[in-house]
């Protein structure tokens, strides 16, 4: 289950342009303000580094989440 301090990492990185910034330049100094575990910590920085900062829209996504994976 998510954290409360995650999920508000999740929305201040997408409603703040100034976070989001930060975090692409600086993920660290972000991760530092919110009260995460190690493990959510590494889960976020591992799929920051997979998959760099993504929206909705992004290319990025499209690519990495296709469609027919869900399809056995």
């Amino acid at each position: 289950m998510e954290s409360q301090a995650l999920q508000e990492l999740v929305r201040q990185i997408f409603r703040d342009e100034g976070t989001r910034n930060q975090f692409k330049i600086s993920p660290d100094s972000v991760l530092a303000r919110f009260s995460l575990t190690e493990g959510e910590k590494k889960a976020v920085l591992t799929t920051h580094a997979k998959l760099g900062l993504l929206t909705s829209g992004s290319a990025q996504l499209q690519t990495v989440a296709d469609p027919n994976d869900w399809w056995d």
